[in-house]
């Protein structure tokens, strides 16, 4: 390959990292705050039963809901040591989650609430004998008792000749609510519609990558788990995902609120439906999530989770719930496992160790160059065995130059004499590609990891975000422009390899300087970190001088020996 190659390679990677700053995406506007008190939609994906489509199936029409009551509607809260979830008499839907254990960042004042607007977080409907009862209008009577699950809030309330009964029971030490949802008096069958939360209101430094992280995920008994993310449905589109599904979320970058079945009990979710909204300067803040259940005469329970995506919180509650905050995008399944693995060694460090995750990153750099450094010593070596037999093995290519098998068994030979692997070249970028799956799965890690949220370190105010000086990019930049710099010490000359010494840390560069600052500060101190092994390396490469020998061919058509 020549230098125009390289040429076009460096003007392609310029356009497409250079794009995103010179055209910058515009800043998410929040969305105007609606009515708590839903209008009935014919046209909402919830008014049709999940067997809609089935022959004799009921066809499910909105009726008419009684007019709200007269009677100022209540907000009842139950509280833990984690969160304060609030509920309010009307429609007895949960409205939100205080989180006193999260902060508001982007210089906004107090606690993480989980809310969105004035909409609920979670409303009821039912359909029952053609007909849709929207709960988000009856005004509930609400009761306390205390239970061995904690303290349950009931609701009581009637539709027609409907009683209907929800009932909450927030667990002490988690932040799972028992929900358990009745009515008596509804023609068979009857289907329980549990709305979801439309969106979020965005309480990070970077609302606009906050909003790119708002997805329904959920997880198919039979299947691993799945997300629609906001922007998937244009505005009015309705997806159906047929289930059952174990759970149901909506999530944003660090939050989550869903739905899930009861541990050990039957996916109680038959369906999801996802239908898209209007954006809000083209990115999709908002969309409507349902999902749907049958609703048997005893009724139906399962959980309700509001809180925060903590990776070892989601994983003891099992059920696969830790894929709800999937990492990797498309390519979970490659990612998933390296980023579990960064995530149990990290946890544990910070457990073990006490310290600021930013000193945690630099010692994981450091121990990571330490692990991997017999094997890279193992293949440098190789690398300039390799060098010193490459004048004997030109050799042996050039003698037997017209027969290929007599060719190859003369190089075979040399190899075997020298005691090198004829893959020890192949052998030598892997040192370079074993860092890889690590810093890929820090960099999914890094994008909505709650551990890293709003963590400072030195100039850093969160080491989740950018670095705001740009220091760190630069830093990482400059590290790996002198490592190859290194490593090309008492190499023989290549021009390719001295314009790829060059072009990388540029690109690395360009390419790193809006990710996340413990990205580029992992990445540095390995860059610092691999210095004195490829030094040493180095200079055994200047004592260990090629194989002077080389054939050159004479005028009459023999040879002769060069030294």
């Amino acid at each position: 390959m020549d230098k125009r190659f390289f040429l076009a390679l460096l003007l392609t990677g310029g356009v497409v990292l250079l794009t995103p700053l010179i055209f910058p995406r515009p800043a998410v506007t929040p969305p105007a705050a609606v009515s708590t008190v839903p209008a009935t939609d014919p046209a909402s994906p919830a008014t049709t039963s999940p067997t809609a489509d089935a022959p004799g199936a009921p066809t499910a029409q909105p009726i008419a809901a009684p007019a709200p009551a007269p009677v100022q509607a209540e907000t009842l809260t139950l509280a833990n040591e984690l969160t304060t979830v609030a509920f309010s008499t009307l429609g007895a839907r949960f409205i939100s989650a205080d989180l006193p254990r999260f902060q508001q960042l982007g210089g906004r004042e107090g606690t993480v609430r989980l809310a969105h607007g004035n909409e609920p977080m979670l409303a009821f409907r039912i359909i029952a004998g053609g007909d849709t009862l929207d709960l988000g209008r009856v005004v509930f009577r609400s009761s306390r008792a205390m239970t061995d699950a904690g303290e349950r809030l009931t609701f009581d309330g009637s539709v027609g000749a409907a009683a209907v009964r929800i009932a909450y029971t927030l667990a002490p030490d988690n932040y799972l609510t028992q929900v358990t949802v009745q009515a008596s008096g509804l023609p068979e069958p009857a289907f329980l519609l549990t709305d979801l939360p439309t969106g979020f209101t965005s309480q990070e430094a970077d609302s606009t990558e906050d909003a790119r992280h708002l997805a329904y995920a959920f997880k198919p008994a039979s299947g691993g788990s799945e997300r629609v993310d906001f922007r998937k449905p244009d505005p009015g589109e309705r997806l159906l995902r047929p289930g059952p599904h174990d759970w149901i979320v909506a999530k944003s970058k660090y939050f989550l609120v869903g739905v899930l079945a009861a541990e050990g009990a039957a996916a109680p979710f038959a369906e999801l439906h996802v239908t898209g909204a209007p954006r809000v300067n083209k990115v999709a803040v908002r969309a409507s999530g349902t999902a749907i259940s049958a609703l048997p005469a005893a009724g139906i329970a399962f959980e309700l989770y509001a809180g925060p995506q903590e990776w070892e919180r989601m994983v003891a509650m099992g059920r696969e719930f830790s894929s709800a905050n999937p990492y990797g995008g498309w390519i979970s399944g490659i990612v998933q496992p390296f980023a579990t693995i960064v995530m149990r060694v990290l946890l544990w460090m910070k457990r073990t160790l006490a310290i600021e995750y930013g000193w945690i990153l630099v010692l994981f750099g450091i121990a990571v160059r330490l692990l991997m450094w017999p094997l890279n010593s193992r293949m440098m070596r190789s690398q300039i065995a390799m060098q010193r037999i490459a004048p004997k093995v030109q050799e042996a290519q050039n003698k037997f130059k017209g027969d290929p098998e007599k060719q190859r068994l003369a190089v075979m030979k040399v190899y075997e004499e020298a005691g090198v692997s004829p893959f020890a070249a192949l052998g030598g970028c892997l040192p370079m590609l074993l860092p890889m799956p690590i810093l890929i799965a820090l960099f999914f890690v890094f994008q909505n990891t709650i551990e890293f949220r709003g963590v400072s370190f030195l100039w850093l105010s969160d080491i989740s975000l950018k670095d705001p000086y740009y220091l760190l990019p630069l830093a990482m930049g400059a590290s790996m422009f002198v490592l190859s710099w290194v490593g090309m010490r008492n190499v023989p000359p290549n021009p390719q390899t001295k314009m790829m010494a060059i072009l990388m840390p540029i690109m690395m560069t360009v390419l790193l300087l809006n990710f996340a600052s413990g990205l580029n500060l992992y990445y540095t101190v390995q860059n610092l970190a691999a210095l004195p092994q490829q030094w040493l390396i180095s200079n055994e490469r200047a004592k260990a001088a090629p194989v002077a020998t080389a054939v050159a061919s004479g005028p009459g058509g023999g040879s002769k020996r060069k030294k």
